[in-house]
């Protein structure tokens, strides 16, 4: 257990994020207690000159101090200053270094864009990133030729004009172990998933007329699961988008086709008539043993016989989603997954590395899977990446989260022409993007101001049909 004491808790986020990427997997609390392995005191020096700092273990000689000169007039400024000299107190400590060093933000990839639209060099940018996170080599040079192709990719965005698209679609076949995304096993809405779609159209309704205009670029549809819907219900909800919005501007239509289990040829043969352009099968991991012990419904013939079909029918952008760091797998696993993923030569892979979130049942119900062996490494992430190239697969945007193993990052891979352009919006934060349906949020962008105003509807798919006109209104009040 890690206890944190602080007298101003501007930069208590920061701290805890950086003790957890050093300390995975333990609790924190605001309190010194007896018996705590690590304690973290924090304090801002009187006339407010530097933050004072001092970590210790239970051992009254690892005590560690420090005394942070901070400008506190430029708070980017004063939160690096201060993770900064707390790395390097945790470095020395724990004898380790981090592949992200004090970078604990989701969006690295942003800070080289940022830095690329500048006017500096990939040499500044690499230097910016050493002196500043004390990141590795790899992840550097990861940063900025990831964000050199997403500015490729965004290049021809109208960012004042255009907007995107995002529709979710609560409903999966079962809840994955690991899962803590908005989803509802389809099951449980049987027969009634049309009062879910009555009130999705009422909030599309509303963004139609509301961005009447304006041009939209890209269309994703998420969840959940999207093909947990019937062909029916799937054909009722794609004829609706085509029919409200205009899509003689939308660049790329994705649906998360995503399990197996949920695919049928009549649900691909909808998406194919409707003119979705891009769609993923996800696997998430090509050892049997593995689905099964996750909850995922489906074999892994499936995965290939599944794959093959969309071919067959001619979907020619497939994306397959991958985890590093589930629970019993190693080094060999992933292999021997990565192995099969290149016999079927998908158009794109992301390769996500495992983050175990609160509400997952790996993490609210630990008794029952404690004794579950979770690894990830430099060492399999690498082996990915290897993969990804020698299918001629490129890194086109990569993100990061909190809690995930080995404080490594999530990449995607694509071919030429085949990259995801909503991936790089929805991390890179250029264009606003609606969000429709339950547990989606709307970002609202201002060009020109660096500035970003968001709304959410409600996780709850009762609650979002009850509650559909304040949905529409909180929309109504941000854009």
């Amino acid at each position: 257990m890690i206890g944190i004491i602080l007298n101003d808790n501007g930069y208590e986020q920061d701290i805890r994020e950086l003790l957890m990427a050093f300390f995975p997997g333990e609790t924190f609390v605001h309190q010194w207690q007896e018996g705590l392995d690590v304690c973290m005191e924090g304090a801002v020096c009187e006339e407010r000159q530097g933050f004072s700092m001092v970590v210790s273990r239970r051992e009254p000689e690892s005590r560690i101090s420090r005394l942070v000169q901070v400008a506190y007039d430029d708070r980017s400024v004063a939160k690096n200053r201060i993770k900064q000299e707390l790395y390097r107190i945790l470095a020395e400590m724990t004898g380790r270094q981090l592949p992200w060093g004090s970078l604990t933000g989701i969006r690295p990839a942003k800070i080289a864009m940022t830095k690329l639209e500048e006017g500096l060099s990939e040499e500044e940018i690499y230097h910016y990133m050493k002196e500043t996170y004390f990141a590795s080599d790899d992840k550097i040079r990861l940063c900025i030729q990831t964000a050199r192709r997403e500015r490729e990719l965004l290049s021809g965005l109208d960012y004042e004009k255009g907007y995107s698209l995002y529709v979710g679609i609560p409903f999966c076949p079962t809840t994955c172990l690991y899962c803590s995304f908005t989803s509802f096993p389809i099951g449980k809405w049987a027969g009634r998933t049309g009062l879910y779609l009555d009130a999705l159209e009422k909030e599309l309704n509303y963004v139609a007329a509301r961005k009447q205009g304006s041009t939209l670029d890209t269309v994703y549809i998420g969840g959940g699961t999207p093909t947990s819907l019937s062909p029916e219900d799937l054909k009722r909800l794609l004829g609706k988008l085509k029919s409200t919005f205009d899509f003689s501007g939308v660049r790329e239509f994705t649906v998360e086709a995503g399990r197996p289990d949920s695919i049928t040829p009549e649900k691909l043969a909808v998406l194919k008539e409707y003119g979705v352009s891009r769609i993923s099968i996800n696997p998430q991991t090509m050892k049997q043993e593995t689905l099964d012990l996750i909850g995922r419904r489906h074999t892994v013939e499936d995965v290939r016989q599944q794959f093959h079909l969309a071919r067959e029918l001619g979907f020619d952008n497939i994306n397959m989603d991958l985890i590093i760091g589930l629970p019993e797998e190693g080094l060999e696993d992933v292999r021997a997954t990565m192995e099969e993923i290149a016999g079927l030569g998908p158009d794109s892979v992301t390769v996500h590395s495992l983050a175990i979130k609160r509400a997952a049942r790996l993490n609210t119900m630990k008794e029952v899977y404690k004794d579950l062996k979770i690894t990830g490494t430099q060492e399999m992430i690498d082996l990915t990446s290897d993969y990804a190239r020698q299918m001629g697969l490129e890194p086109y945007y990569l993100y990061r989260q909190k809690n995930m193993a080995g404080n490594f990052e999530n990449v995607g891979y694509a071919a030429p022409g085949k990259a995801c352009i909503y991936n790089v919006l929805i991390m890179e934060e250029k264009q606003t993007i609606i969000g429709c349906g339950a547990g989606t949020s709307t970002k609202r962008v201002i060009p020109g101001e660096n500035r970003i105003e968001r709304c959410e509807n409600v996780k709850e798919i009762a609650q979002y049909i009850e509650r559909i006109d304040e949905m529409i209104g909180r929309k109504e009040k941000l854009l």
